[in-house]
């Protein structure tokens, strides 16, 4: 998403001068995408282990991280002390020490870093800030908060490496950073305190066992046991995904394909959760990743009356595509409900673009800066990272402990 938006529509403000991984063939067949679609010339790559070379030799400005989640702190901190500004992915990162670092690092080298919040720019949840700013419901009490995943979106993070809490975080960290650095910039908050509770209920072998579901592979892709299993993924599709995992499996031995209903499972498929902020408001959140429609539904409670943003997506795959959705959401509708006056529906603007409509108006924020104002305050930096993954990683720890935890210990320890 990153790469082409600066190849296409804002390669007047800015430059691809490089890339780094740690499988050569994922950055060949970037290459030869870059040059096939959009007639650019390769870009130098580098290995992951010279990264330090890749900045001493050139010189960018700014560092995009979009590696696995538990390396962001790595390349996130590393860019700074070489005086780069840093563009990272979401999670910042998946842990409150690997959190303590970057936020050091920041102070210690005055860089800049950019948490990209992609959903705080779709039209839907902007407006639902305007009208909260505006002060339709008055003082927000409380937020009821769910979030769907269904069975095409939600099992493609029990396949590939997320399913390993030590890479991801878990969902609480990896996929609802997202839906809490929403709910913190709505309401112009911290969470305070956290308790939660969280299970792996559908995924994972036992369950499959137990519902009579189990199939004997370990990965899609060639195996007879998982032919007409809808939850399988064949990686020789001839497209993005043969070129960018399954034929550079060789390098790195990373398997994109995992049964779903295997072993080796570490995160939650459904998590609940309860968060008490700094300003008093209370939420009530879920997360359930196999639910047979995708979506979400929240309410904010208020002292003069109830706002309400119902919203179903449509599912994907990643593929290498960098967009959730080429297309609008297939509905959405946002009530507004006053104390003794009659309700009324929110107009919500047009929206283009994947995450409804999110996608376009950021990378135009990150690569054409100032081409648009920003009232709502939609551009994200390190502390609204560190405010995002700390209700998560205070979650992960309830999980485990079955007791609230307070955030701002987190960052004592």
């Amino acid at each position: 998403m990153f790469s082409e938006s600066i190849l296409t529509t804002h390669r007047a403000s800015a430059r691809l001068v490089a890339l780094c991984d740690v499988n050569q063939k994922r950055m060949d067949y970037y290459n030869a995408r870059f040059q096939r679609e959009h007639g650019a010339a390769p870009v130098a790559t580098y290995q992951a282990r010279e990264f330090d070379r890749m900045i001493e030799r050139e010189r960018p400005d700014a560092v995009i991280v979009t590696s696995i989640d538990r390396t962001h702190d790595q390349y996130i901190i590393r860019a700074m002390e070489l005086g780069r500004d840093v563009i990272t992915e979401k999670p910042m990162t998946i842990s409150a020490e690997k959190c303590r670092a970057i936020l050091a690092a920041v102070e210690r080298t005055g860089r800049r870093l950019r948490v990209t919040f992609n959903y705080r720019y779709s039209p839907s949840r902007s407006k639902v800030k305007e009208l909260l700013r505006q002060g339709v419901i008055g003082e927000v009490k409380s937020v009821h908060f769910e979030w769907l995943l269904d069975t095409n979106h939600g099992a493609d993070y029990f396949r590939r490496w997320h399913r390993d809490k030590n890479n991801s975080g878990g969902l609480m960290v990896h996929k609802a950073t997202h839906h809490f650095d929403l709910v913190n910039w709505w309401l112009d908050s911290a969470p305070e305190t956290v308790f939660a509770l969280g299970s792996l209920g559908f995924y994972g072998k036992a369950n499959a066992e137990r519902r009579g579901d189990f199939r004997a592979y370990y990965r899609g892709t060639g195996a007879p046991a998982a032919t007409g299993d809808p939850f399988a993924l064949n990686l020789r599709d001839g497209g993005s995904l043969q070129g960018l995992y399954y034929d550079a499996e060789d390098e790195d031995g990373y398997l994109r394909d995992q049964n779903v209903f295997g072993d080796g499972i570490s995160i939650e498929d459904t998590m609940n959760l309860v968060v008490r902020y700094q300003s008093g408001a209370q939420l009530s959140y879920s997360l359930t990743a196999y639910a047979p429609w995708e979506g979400y539904r929240i309410a904010f409670n208020g002292t003069r009356g109830r706002l309400e943003l119902d919203e179903l997506e449509q599912s994907y795959i990643n593929a290498g595509n960098g967009h959730i959705t080429d297309g609008l959401s297939a509905s959405q509708r946002l009530m507004v409900f006053p104390h003794r006056a009659q309700p009324y529906r929110a107009e919500i603007p047009a929206a283009v673009g994947g995450h409804g409509g999110g996608d376009l108006l950021l990378l135009a924020d990150l690569f054409t800066p100032g081409a648009r104002p920003d009232p709502l305050g939609r551009a994200a930096g390190h502390v609204d990272g560190a405010r995002s993954i700390l209700t998560g990683i205070a979650a992960n720890q309830s999980f485990a402990t079955g007791l609230p935890v307070r955030v701002d210990e987190l960052l004592k320890l």
